[in-house]
């Protein structure tokens, strides 16, 4: 079992508070890891409830709960509706989402997604196949790579730091995390090195898991899945993601500006509940990964 190997899960109490779990509702994990969540929504369940719970790693896939009302789908959550109707359900009362790189997975050094060991360039949540971080570093065209430096890891120096890496990468393939980190070398001032470090690393992740459309095609499914009273629990990990899951609760679109009637109302499918939540103080002290989250609660409008 790898359970102790996952970090305790963030705003645990918070997020499921947030779900007001019905004895007999059915809910859904959409980040299962090390199952932290998953666990709580069980003990707050009948004995007439379901959880379902996704994940595409196959780490986290080895955590499965031994519980009858417990289904674990191995599958990219961005398919949520799609298999959820396999198992014949089309509402729900509750989804929960952790999103980001759970701790498990910053800390196995060969998944390569952690600036901390020298490991192949890989950073898939799934494994089993698609374009990896070594494939972004070294087949991507300079403009396509500063692009993905600049939105995802929001990185001024993006241009500059695309063409070192094109540059590098004509003389020889950069294979792993620290022949990254050494091409970077001149971008990367001691002050700053594991803060501009973090968010290349981000930036070549999001492009990997392609973590910024997986969210959108998530949210856009959330109003047609909840049932009336229905909960949406969200913790995110960085401001792109907090941003997209803020305009969509309050807008119900990703950018622009909803259409107004005639009397000036716009129509959204969610609300918000409540305001804001971030982890206390001992919470950081506890859980270093906590120390960026941000919790948002909504519900059907």
């Amino acid at each position: 079992m790898l359970m102790e190997m996952y970090h305790s899960s963030v705003l645990l109490k918070e997020s499921v508070d947030g779900l007001t779990i019905k004895p007999n509702g059915v809910y859904v994990d959409v980040t299962f890891g090390g199952g932290g969540h998953s666990k709580e929504i069980l003990k707050r369940l009948g004995e007439d409830g379901r959880l379902f719970a996704f994940d595409q790693d196959e780490d986290a896939q080895r955590n499965t709960i031994d519980d009858d009302r417990f289904t674990l789908i191995p599958q990219n959550f961005r398919f949520i509706k799609r298999y959820l109707r396999f198992y014949g359900v089309k509402k729900v009362d509750g989804v929960l989402a952790d999103l980001g790189v759970s701790s498990h997975q910053f800390d196995e050094a060969e998944r390569g997604f952690s600036t901390r060991f020298d490991a192949e360039l890989d950073m898939r949540m799934d494994q089993s196949g698609g374009v990896s971080a070594f494939d972004v570093v070294n087949v991507y065209e300079e403009e396509k790579l500063a692009d993905i430096l600049f939105q995802y890891g929001e990185l001024r120096s993006a241009r500059a730091i695309a063409k070192k890496i094109v540059e590098s990468r004509s003389k020889g393939k950069i294979k792993t995390s620290f022949e990254l980190k050494k091409v970077l070398d001149a971008f990367v001032p001691k002050a700053k090195e594991h803060k501009i470090l973090a968010q290349i690393f981000q930036a070549i992740r999001i492009e990997v898991n392609q973590e910024i459309e997986v969210l959108k095609e998530f949210l856009s499914q959330i109003p047609e899945l909840l049932s009336e009273n229905g909960r949406l629990s969200v913790m995110s990990y960085h401001s792109l993601e907090d941003r997209l899951v803020k305009r969509f609760i309050r807008n119900g679109l990703f950018e622009g500006e909803p259409e107004k009637d005639f009397f000036g109302n716009i129509k959204v499918p969610l609300k918000k509940v409540g305001k804001l939540i971030i982890p206390t103080h001992q919470e950081i002290k506890e859980n270093n990964r906590a120390r960026s989250a941000k919790l948002r609660i909504a519900t059907l409008a």
